[in-house]
C-alpha cells in the first residue's frame, strides 16, 4: 500500500505541473495574456495568483468593485488604479508568467473598547469586499482577475506571547476552574468554547473545533477497565461485554494547580498567525528560567550547590530560596560577598518585558550578632584583635513580579562590625523570595489528601471586618540545633506530614536559676510554647481560608498544678522539657488507587522532669559557684498515629469457625452458585431475577427429561412391558 501512495504522489503533482506548462504554452502561441485562475475567494490577509503570456509591457492596476453577473468579463474602462488597504506586487517567473501577490495593509486585530485606532477592526467580520486586478498594455486591458475578500479579525490579547505558546499568568499555584481552557483573564481564549468571555460572534469562527479534554489538568493514566486501553491481542473476548466507556473529561485531576509550563498546542487548524503591530518582548521570562542583567550577563546571587556555597550562582524566576553559607573568618574580608558597597548591588535587570528595573537596596544595621557568628576557634596567633567593619552578613532579595515581568526588586543588606580576636565562625544568609503583588504563593501540602513529606499545614483565627473569620496560614515547628546545640541559637524546622522525628536544644542553668523554680518553669513553658503559635490544623493538603470546616482545634493539655512538689535546694521539679505532638490521621478516599490521608485530631502534651545539678565527678564547681552552668535538654517530638478503618461489625463465633460457605476464606463459594437469583444480585429488581432464575431451571430440567438418559429408562420400560 506504501508503494501505491508513493507512485500517485508523484503523478498528481506532474499533472499540475503539465497544466501549468500548458497554459504557459497556450499563452505564448496566443500572445495573449491570462490570470491562472481568474477567480479567488480571500480567507486570509495574502492572495497569490500568476499571470502568464507576453508580460513584456504589461502594467497591473487594482480597484474595489461591486459583484456583478459578469464574473471574469473585462472592462477596458478599468485601467485606471484606484487606493486600496491592498499592497500589489509582482515578480517575474520565467519569461512568460509573473507571480502577483496581494498583501492586506491593515491589522486585523480587533479594536478594543473605546479605542479610536483606525488600524484594527471595528467589528469581528473586518474585510468584505471585491477587488479587480487589471493586466493593461496602456490603456487597454488585456485580462482580469476577481477577488472576493472576506476575512474575520484575529482573536489575539492585548499582551500576546512570543511564538504560539500559551501563557498563564499568575504561574504559581494557578488553580484551574470549571472551564479548564479558559487561561487568559477578560480575554476570549481560542478554541475554548467554554470560555465566558468569547461572544458568540468569536464562537462561530471555531465551533467546531473545541479542544477536547481536560485541557490544562493533568490526566492519571486509563485504568484496564477502560475499553479504549485493551486492545486485540491482551484482551479477553469477554471484555467488549464489561469494559467502561467513561470520557477523559470524568477524572479526580482536574483543578490541580498549575505549575507554571507553558503550554504548547498541537498542531491543528490554523486561524492564521496573529499580525503584532510592535515586536515580542525580548527574554520573556517563565518559570526557572534565568535572569539577566541589562548587558546580558546571569543575575547572581550566592547559593548552595552540592554542599558548597558559590559566590555566584544564577537566579531562577519564580524560585525561592533561603541558604546559609559557613565562613572560617581569620582576617577582615576585602572581597565580595562579606565585604560589598551598596552601589555594587544597584544593576540593572531585565524585566522580561523589553525593559529594565534597578535594584533598591536599603542597609540595616545588626548589633545583635548571635544569629551570625555560632562560636570562636583558638588559633596561635601573636595578632590582637581586630575590629572588621560593615561586613555583609545577609543579603535578602524581594523580586516583584507579573505575568512574565518583573515590575520591581528590593534588596535588604545587614552589615555588622565583627571582632576577631583569633577565628570566628561566620554564617551568612542569602534569601530569595517572588512576590506576586505584595504577598507570597502558599504552597499546598496535598491534593486533596496529605503527601507525606509535606509540612502540616496551622494557622490563627483572624476575625474580617463582615464579622466572618479566616486562617492566617502558619506552621508548628520543632527544635533545629545549629552549631553550640543551644537554645539561644536553635532555629525551627516544621513538621512534615507523616514523618516521625525528636528534636531538641540545651539550655544552660545555674544554681541561682534553681532557686527560682517558678521563674525557670515560666521560661521553659515560653521557650516551648513558640514552637506553636498556631491553634487550628488543617484537615487535607488544600484547605480553604474561609472554610472553617476544612480546619480542626489543636487539643493542649494543660498542666495540672496540683502535681507541682515541693522544691528542694538545687533542684526544681515538674519542669516541661518535652513537648509531644501527636497526629492522628485517617484515610478517607482513593484516588487513581492512592491513598487520600487526612489530619483528624492534633494533641500538644508536656512531658514533666526533674532538674537538679550534677556535682559529682570531682566537678564541684557548678554547686559552689550560683553563676557556673550546666546544660539541660529541652526536646520536641512529633508522632503519627495512623487511625484504622472501620471495616463492619465484629464476626459471630459461627462466622469464624464454619469457613464452608465463607466465600473469602475458602476456594469453592457455594452461595455465588444462584448469585443472580440472590438479594446480593442488584443489577436489575429481584422479581425480574427470580422469573429469569425459575426459567433456566425449567430449561434445565426438559432437557433432563428430554435427554439421553431418559430416552435410554424409556426404552427399557417400553421393552420389559411387552
Amino acid at each position: 500500500m506504501a508503494n501505491v501512495v508513493h507512485e500517485l504522489l508523484p503523478s498528481s503533482y506532474s499533472r499540475h505541473f503539465i497544466c501549468f506548462l500548458l497554459f504557459v504554452y497556450l499563452a505564448d502561441t496566443q500572445n495573449t495574456v491570462v490570470f491562472q485562475p481568474s477567480y479567488l475567494t480571500a480567507t486570509g490577509p495574502t492572495v497569490t495568483t500568476f499571470l502568464l503570456g507576453n508580460t513584456s509591457d504589461i502594467s497591473l492596476n487594482l480597484r474595489t468593485v461591486f459583484p456583478s453577473n459578469k464574473t471574469g468579463s473585462i472592462d477596458p474602462h478599468l485601467c485606471d488604479a484606484e487606493v486600496t488597504q491592498w499592497v500589489l506586487t509582482q515578480e517575474q517567473v520565467g519569461k512568460t508568467a509573473v507571480r502577483v501577490q496581494l498583501q492586506l495593509d491593515k491589522n486585523l486585530r480587533l479594536c478594543g473598547d473605546n479605542e479610536t485606532d483606525t488600524d484594527c477592526c471595528p467589528k469581528p467580520l473586518c474585510v468584505l469586499e471585491t477587488l479587480q486586478v487589471s493586466a493593461c498594455v496602456g490603456s487597454t486591458a488585456q485580462a482580469s482577475l476577481l477577488i472576493q475578500a472576506k476575512i474575520y479579525a484575529l482573536l489575539v490579547p492585548a499582551n500576546a506571547g512570543s511564538d504560539n505558546k500559551t501563557v498563564i499568568p499568575n504561574q504559581v499555584y494557578q488553580p484551574l476552574g470549571p472551564c479548564p481552557c479558559d487561561l487568559t483573564l477578560r480575554k476570549c481564549d481560542v478554541c475554548c468554547c467554554c470560555d465566558k468571555d468569547c461572544s458568540t460572534e468569536d464562537l462561530t469562527l471555531f465551533e467546531s473545533h473545541c479542544l477536547p479534554g481536560p485541557f490544562g489538568g493533568q490526566v492519571s493514566p486509563a485504568a484496564d477497565y477502560q475499553c479504549s486501553v485493551q486492545t486485540s491481542e491482551n484482551s479477553p473476548d469477554w471484555f467488549p461485554f464489561l469494559c467502561v466507556t467513561s470520557p477523559p473529561e470524568n477524572n479526580p485531576y482536574l483543578g490541580l494547580f498549575y505549575q507554571g509550563n507553558t503550554i504548547t498546542p498541537k498542531p491543528g487548524p490554523s486561524f492564521q498567525s496573529p499580525v503584532l503591530s510592535s515586536s515580542s518582548p525580548i527574554n520573556v521570562y517563565r518559570q526557572g528560567s534565568p535572569i539577566f542583567t541589562l548587558n546580558d550577563q546571569y543575575f547572581t546571587i550566592p547559593q548552595r550547590a552540592l554542599g558548597h556555597c558559590l559566590k555566584n550562582a544564577p537566579v531562577a524566576f519564580l524560585k525561592d530560596f533561603k541558604v546559609k553559607c559557613v565562613t572560617l573568618l581569620q582576617s577582615c574580608p576585602t572581597g565580595s560577598p562579606l565585604q560589598t558597597l551598596p552601589t555594587d548591588f544597584r544593576i540593572q535587570v531585565k524585566n522580561g518585558q523589553g525593559g529594565d528595573v534597578a535594584v533598591d537596596v536599603i542597609d540595616e544595621v545588626a548589633f545583635d550578632l548571635s544569629q551570625f557568628i555560632s562560636g570562636t576557634y583558638a588559633v596561635v596567633s601573636s595578632v590582637e584583635a581586630k575590629v572588621c567593619e560593615n561586613v555583609t552578613l545577609a543579603l535578602d532579595y524581594k523580586f516583584y513580579w507579573k505575568g512574565n515581568g518583573i515590575t520591581s526588586i528590593k534588596l535588604t543588606r545587614t552589615v555588622g562590625t565583627v571582632t576577631l580576636n583569633d577565628s570566628v565562625v561566620l554564617t551568612t544568609r542569602y534569601s530569595a523570595v517572588f512576590l506576586n503583588g505584595e504577598f507570597m504563593g502558599e504552597p499546598n501540602s496535598g491534593n486533596p489528601g496529605y503527601q507525606v513529606g509535606r509540612p502540616v499545614i496551622a494557622g490563627t483565627v483572624d476575625t474580617l471586618e463582615n464579622n466572618t473569620s479566616s486562617i492566617d496560614r502558619t506552621s508548628i515547628h520543632l527544635w533545629e540545633p545549629v552549631s553550640d546545640g543551644l537554645c539561644s541559637t536553635a532555629e525551627k524546622k516544621p513538621i512534615l506530614f507523616g514523618e516521625n522525628s525528636t528534636s531538641g536544644c540545651l539550655l544552660p542553668v545555674s544554681q541561682q536559676n534553681l532557686t527560682q523554680c517558678n521563674l525557670l518553669r515560666e521560661a521553659v513553658t515560653s521557650l516551648q510554647a513558640a514552637l506553636i503559635t498556631a491553634t487550628y490544623i488543617a484537615k487535607s493538603g488544600n484547605p480553604d481560608a474561609l472554610t472553617m470546616a476544612d480546619w480542626v482545634n489543636i487539643k493542649f493539655v494543660t498542666m495540672n498544678s496540683s502535681t507541682i512538689m515541693e522544691n528542694t535546694t538545687g533542684s526544681c521539679t515538674v519542669i516541661p522539657s518535652h513537648l509531644q505532638i501527636h497526629v492522628w490521621s485517617l484515610i478517607t478516599d482513593m484516588i487513581d488507587g492512592k491513598p487520600q490521608r487526612d489530619i483528624r485530631t492534633v494533641q500538644v502534651s508536656y512531658g514533666l522532669s526533674t532538674w537538679a545539678l550534677a556535682c559529682g565527678g570531682g566537678d564541684v564547681s557548678p554547686c559552689v559557684d550560683p553563676m557556673e552552668t550546666q546544660l539541660f535538654p529541652l526536646t520536641s517530638s512529633v508522632t503519627f498515629i495512623d487511625i484504622p478503618i472501620n471495616t463492619g461489625p465484629p464476626k459471630t463465633r459461627f462466622q469464624i469457625n464454619f469457613t464452608e460457605y465463607d466465600c473469602n476464606r475458602n476456594d469453592v463459594c457455594w452461595p455465588e452458585l444462584a448469585f443472580p437469583i440472590t438479594k446480593y444480585y442488584t443489577g436489575e429488581p429481584y422479581c425480574q431475577s427470580l422469573a429469569k432464575g425459575l426459567i433456566l431451571v425449567f430449561f434445565f430440567i426438559t432437557a433432563s427429561v428430554l435427554g439421553n438418559p431418559w430416552r435410554q429408562i424409556r426404552q427399557a420400560w417400553n421393552s420389559a412391558s411387552l
